[in-house]
C-alpha cells in the first residue's frame, strides 16, 4: 500500500482513514517518515519545501485554579490549594513585560477554569496588554475556556469571542481538544466540552476572523483509531471553516498526575509517526508543529525529517506541560535556528499568523 499511498500524496488525492491505519500498524518507520517529508514538500510548494518556521513567543498562565478534572493535568489545583494561584492584571503586565524585554511578539494565554478570573477579568487583562503594548499579538483562550466564559455569562459563543476581540484578542491557541473520541473523554476529561463543541467553538472563531490552531494529545489511553478519526474530524472542520493554521500532535508527560502507570506511555517512535501520520492525513493544514517543550529539542528536530516544518518558538514561562515534568527553559534565537539548520533546513522566523519576518540564508 506504500506505493499507493505516496502516489496519492503526489497528486495531492486525500488519503483514506484506511491507509492511515495501514501507516499506523506499520513498523517500517523510515517509509512512513519518508511519505510525511514528501507530503510536507507537496504541500509547502518548491520554494518553501525547506522552510522551518520559529517565532518569538511569551507563555502567560495567570491562573492554575480550575474547577474541571482532567487526570492527566499536573497544573491545576482547586480554589484553596496548597500552591493555586491567580496573578493581578499587574503582575501579569509585569510577565508580559518581561518577555517584551526578551523579543517576543507574540503572548499565548491560557489558564485553569477558574470562576474568579473568567471573561471580566480576562477583558481587563487584554485590554491592558493592548494599551502598554499595542503591536503585541495575543493568542489566548482554548475553545474550552470560552464554553466556560459564556456559560458563566449567559452569552452565546459568538458574543463571548467578540467582547474579548474587541478588548484585544487577535487569534486562538489548539488547546483542549485532547483526543474527541468521547469513551477516551469520559474515562480522562470528563468536565471539557465535547469533541462537536470544541469544533463549533473554532468554527465560529474562523467565521468573526480569527486564525487559530489545533492539537491532538496522545498518551491518555486512546488507540490509533482515535488518534485518526480526531485528525479527520479536524480535517472536515478545516473544510468548512478553513481557519486552522497549524496542527500540533502533543504527547502526555506523567509526572504527578493520576494517570501515571496506568497507561502505556508514548514512545518517540510513536511521536514521529503522529508527526509523519497527520501531514498526510491534514491535506488541508499548511502547517504541522513539532512542539519542542512537549518533544524535547532533539526529537523535535528529528520530527523535521517526518513531515513537521514549525518547531513553534523561544517559548518563554510556560508553566502547564512544566508541571508534569517537562524541562523548563526558553530557547535563544540563535540555537533554535542553528537546530533547523543543523537538520539542513532553513530557519525563517515568522509572526503568530505565518507572515514571514525573516529568512535566514546563511
Amino acid at each position: 500500500m506504500f506505493p499507493r499511498i505516496k502516489e496519492k500524496i503526489l497528486n495531492k488525492e486525500r488519503i483514506t482513514s484506511e491507509e492511515g491505519l495501514f501507516l499506523y500498524n506499520s513498523n517500517n518507520l523510515l517509509t512512513v517518515g519518508s511519505l510525511g517529508k514528501l507530503a510536507r514538500e507537496v504541500k509547502s510548494g518548491s520554494e518553501r519545501s525547506k522552510w522551518v518556521y520559529w517565532n518569538k513567543n511569551l507563555h502567560l498562565n495567570p491562573t492554575n485554579v480550575c474547577i474541571g478534572h482532567c487526570n492527566f493535568c499536573a497544573f491545576a489545583k482547586l480554589p484553596n490549594e496548597k500552591g493555586a494561584y491567580t496573578y493581578t492584571i499587574d503582575e501579569s503586565l509585569e510577565k508580559v513585560r518581561k518577555g517584551i524585554s526578551g523579543g517576543a511578539n507574540e503572548v499565548h494565554i491560557v489558564g485553569g477554569l477558574n470562576p474568579k478570573a473568567a471573561l471580566p477579568y480576562y477583558v481587563d487583562l487584554l485590554k491592558a496588554i493592548k494599551k502598554n503594548y499595542p503591536k503585541l499579538h495575543i493568542k489566548a483562550f482554548t475553545a474550552v475556556e470560552i464554553e466556560f466564559f459564556a456559560k458563566l455569562t449567559k452569552l452565546s459563543y459568538e458574543e463571548t469571542l467578540k467582547q474579548l476581540m474587541n478588548a484585544g484578542l487577535d487569534s486562538m491557541p489548539g488547546g483542549g481538544a485532547e483526543i474527541f473520541s468521547k469513551s477516551v473523554r469520559d474515562d480522562t476529561c470528563p468536565d471539557k466540552i465535547p469533541a462537536e463543541k470544541w469544533l463549533e467553538i473554532h468554527g465560529t472563531a474562523h467565521k468573526l476572523g480569527l486564525k487559530s490552531n489545533a492539537t491532538m494529545l496522545c498518551g491518555i489511553g486512546e488507540e490509533v483509531e482515535d488518534r485518526l478519526d480526531h485528525m479527520i474530524q479536524l480535517r472536515e472542520q478545516q473544510d468548512k471553516s478553513g481557519g486552522f493554521q497549524t496542527f500540533i500532535p502533543l504527547h502526555c508527560h506523567y509526572e504527578d498526575t493520576e494517570i501515571a502507570g496506568t497507561v502505556e506511555p508514548i514512545t518517540a517512535f510513536d511521536s514521529l509517526k503522529n508527526i509523519a501520520i497527520s501531514r498526510i492525513m491534514l491535506d488541508n493544514f499548511d502547517h504541522i508543529k513539532a512542539y519542542w517543550i512537549q518533544l524535547g529539542v532533539g526529537l523535535a528536530q528529528l520530527a523535521l525529517s517526518f513531515g513537521a516544518n514549525d518547531l513553534d518558538g523561544t517559548v518563554q514561562e510556560e508553566s502547564i506541560t512544566n508541571a508534569a515534568g517537562a524541562e523548563k527553559r526558553g530557547l535563544e534565537k540563535d540555537f533554535i535556528q542553528g537546530l533547523i539548520k543543523d537538520a539542513s533546513y532553513t530557519p525563517v522566523e515568522r509572526d503568530t499568523v505565518y507572515n514571514v519576518l525573516e529568512v535566514s540564508n546563511c
